[in-house]
């Protein structure tokens, strides 16, 4: 949770006041570096504004797209947080809109809506007390037709994925506009990043460090644990694109299979299936999209997560095996290396031999296993949705009244 937030904001209601989360990361010394000390001078010169009641979203989708990910499940369980917490909140975003505890507006198609937005934001939200952009990829540059309190929300950097979804020159494109709208647009509004990866990844685009702020994702609690599956059960889970690399696993489940023998279960879908089932050799299992319940039972009787991916924020989907005593295998990349403890709670792998080495050592070491699911669940223990939420309503409240006290006298 940030420490910085002015003390009269953070005890404002309904909010309870509670001691500094214990799981916040190294990171988060460096990120925010700016004393508090001024903050409070500040506040004792300027009446104290509120915390911001309606708070809108800029996304590109909502949960109930087919084509939801770990970006969306954060949002939605930010914007059900406020909403309990006494917020009024409002999701503008394309695609499909689902009903929610909050309101959601679709303003057009998955890629048209982003010319639509900023009409459909006039013509069917209106005016905010705070507008939070979903900076993820594509920008909605926010800042060039929006006055109000505005704040970013950053997942991860897409530098490294343009080029692996565009030809050249719309990948050159797509990358100037991202890092000019993280670094340039919202220059002067404060970053919400979700890793101390991401937070580097902002800090090498220009962000200055004294404007980023840490809310880390949280999980859910995971109920009753049912025990680790008879034979050898491995699983990979996520959106089948091309960043998250199945490919390579299924290339890798040729050398590890005779090792360990048992399944592969692959669950997920996406753009990538049709030619990844044509890939897909003995013992491997696509199941598409599962309900909450399956997907629970999966990832407690897996022996691991198996997780390939090329570039991560966080990895939702690591924490949520952790809770259930389930270790996690990826390779050392930035936002995998915030939610593996590298050795306590999975493996990191510099290499694709080193990534299969370490999925056929714990596959054959059961002792090995249950050390690391239990250091994996102990860990898992400490991020909860609730937690997440707080951290954000003191990013919200602190970037509100950074706003109101610039505001002239009499606004």
């Amino acid at each position: 949770m940030p420490q910085h937030v002015r003390p009269s904001l953070s005890a404002a209601p309904p909010a309870r006041r509670e001691p500094p989360a214990r799981h916040e990361s190294p990171e988060r010394s460096a990120t925010t570096a700016r004393s508090a000390t001024p903050a409070h001078h500040e506040s004792l010169t300027h009446p104290t504004p509120p915390i911001p009641h309606r708070i809108v979203f800029l996304a590109r989708r909502d949960l109930g797209n087919p084509a939801a990910g770990g970006s969306e499940l954060l949002v939605d369980r930010i914007a059900e947080g406020l909403t309990a917490h006494g917020h009024e909140v409002t999701l503008l975003c394309g695609g499909p809109a689902a009903d929610r505890g909050y309101r959601v507006v679709s303003a057009g198609g998955d890629a048209g809506h982003f010319l639509r937005v900023r009409r459909q934001f006039s013509r069917r939200v209106g005016a905010c007390d705070l507008l939070v952009e979903v900076c993820n990829g594509m920008p909605y540059l926010a800042p060039l037709w929006h006055t109000g309190p505005t704040l970013c929300l950053v997942n991860h950097v897409h530098t490294d994925l343009w080029g692996m979804r565009y030809p050249a020159p719309a990948a050159r494109l797509g990358r100037r506009l991202e890092h000019w709208a993280l670094a340039g647009t919202h220059r002067g509004n404060l970053m919400v990043a979700v890793s101390g990866s991401t937070a580097a990844a902002l800090r090498g685009l220009g962000v200055e460090r004294e404007r980023i702020r840490l809310v880390h994702n949280g999980v859910e609690e995971p109920g009753p644990l049912l025990p680790e599956a008879p034979e050898p059960l491995f699983l990979a889970m996520g959106r089948l694109v091309e960043y998250k690399r199945v490919d390579l696993l299924l290339r890798l489940w040729e050398r590890v299979r005779p090792v360990t023998g048992g399944r592969l279960v692959i669950v997920g879908d996406g753009p990538e299936r049709d030619r990844l089932t044509a890939m897909a050799g003995p013992d491997v299992h696509f199941t598409g999209r599962i309900s909450e319940q399956d997907k629970h039972e999966l990832l407690c009787r897996a022996w691991l997560l198996l997780h390939p991916s090329l570039v991560e924020g966080w990895g939702l989907v690591v924490m949520e095996a952790a809770a259930r005593h389930t270790p996690a295998v990826g390779f050392d990349i930035p936002g995998l290396r915030d939610s593996v403890d590298d050795g306590v709670t999975g493996l990191l792998a510099r290499g694709e031999s080193s990534f299969a080495a370490h999925w056929c050592t714990l596959a054959l070491s059961h002792p090995r296993r249950q050390a690391l699911g239990a250091a994996a669940a102990q860990r898992a223990a400490r991020f909860r949705w609730s937690g997440t939420v707080r951290s954000f309503r003191a990013v919200a409240a602190e970037s509100y009244a950074e706003a109101h006290l610039d505001l002239p006298a009499g606004r």
